[in-house]
């Protein structure tokens, strides 16, 4: 590991100060916000990230969940996916975002893992993580050894000539489902970027993962009001029962009335470049009944598009299967 300089902020407004310092792209940036660090160490470890600076900011007041007027609800950055899991207003009223938290890494990390991290991580594509060999998320312009290599984890929608890497993160999928909003301060004040705006597909520059820029620090993420009825839940398919990553994930949020779908949103893991919003799935489901043919012809409409590599073809029929049996399990709720 590389020699690094650390400071602790006191205010957000010296940890974006701190942050400027770095005039270069979010990724690979010279200065980075520390909170957990179950990510960011184990990369500079690595020889993948190396900045100049850490610029620890846990001891910011973004370590709180509160209720928002009119409902919703308000997560702190700093908010411990262990604490964010257990926490009764999201049992109760964003159970695919508890169940998404407690499927990830294990309890251990979950302690120390932050919402602003989670919302941050990394993709954990081999050759990302391994400086011997090609990447364009990792050095810009050498080529993706996945594509024709190793790829039996990575993405089947969302990829580029460039990059084919996923997006590792649990939460971020149900986030997603939720419609979340991500809050954003910056040099040039603060800013929401809705969940589904604020991740971004490789294409040409597959090292710019999302819409940060220099200096931004994510203060908190606030979840809409459920719908009234509205059920959710999450479903986790991978290769062991215990902490691993999804091969194929779907976070799921209903609303059925009449025997009737009236809402629907999903959003798949493990499958895409970023967290994966099947909008022709979700358009299917409006209006039709509430059944096992319903969920089937969603979970085909769900995996249209998909773009194989030459090891993970078997994800299409997978994240068919995990949609169609996550649709049937919230479907079943009380």
């Amino acid at each position: 590991m590389q020699t690094f300089a650390f400071n602790r902020a006191s205010s957000a407004e010296q940890a974006i100060r701190l942050g400027l310092a770095s005039q270069t792209a979010q990724q690979g940036a010279s200065v980075r916000f520390i909170a957990g660090g179950t990510t960011l160490t184990d990369l500079m470890k690595l020889g993948v990230e190396y900045p100049q600076q850490l610029v620890d900011i846990n001891h910011l007041p973004l370590a709180e969940v509160s209720a928002v007027s009119g409902g919703g609800l308000k997560v702190g950055a700093l908010v411990r996916n262990s604490d964010l899991a257990q926490h009764a207003a999201v049992k109760a009223e964003y159970a695919v975002l508890s169940q998404a938290l407690l499927s990830g890494a294990s309890a251990q990390l979950r302690n120390m893992a932050s919402t602003g991290g989670n919302l941050l991580q990394r993709t954990r594509c081999t050759y990302f993580r391994d400086n011997h060999s090609p990447c364009n998320k990792r050095e810009p312009g050498s080529g993706c050894a996945a594509i024709g290599g190793i790829n039996r984890t990575l993405a089947i929608f969302g990829t580029s000539e460039h990059c084919i890497a996923t997006n590792p993160s649990d939460m971020n999928v149900a986030l997603t489902a939720l419609e979340a909003q991500v809050h954003i301060r910056g040099r040039d004040g603060e800013r929401v970027v809705p969940i589904g705006e604020f991740f971004l597909v490789p294409g040409d520059t597959p090292e710019k993962e999302n819409v940060l820029q220099p200096g931004d620090l994510v203060t908190h993420v606030e979840l809409p009001a459920p719908r009234s009825g509205s059920r959710s839940g999450y479903l986790k398919l991978r290769d062991r029962a215990s902490y691993e990553f999804a091969l194929a994930s779907a976070a799921v949020v209903l609303q059925i009335d009449g025997g009737r779908v009236r809402h629907a949103r999903i959003a798949m893991g493990g499958v895409g470049t970023k967290p994966w919003r099947a909008t022709a799935a979700e358009q299917a489901l409006i209006g039709a009944p509430d059944t096992a043919a319903s969920w089937q012809l969603a979970a085909e409409a769900a995996v249209k598009g998909a773009q194989p590599q030459s090891e993970n073809g078997f994800k299409i029929e997978l994240a068919k299967r995990c949609v169609a049996q996550a649709l049937a399990n919230v479907a079943a709720l009380a």
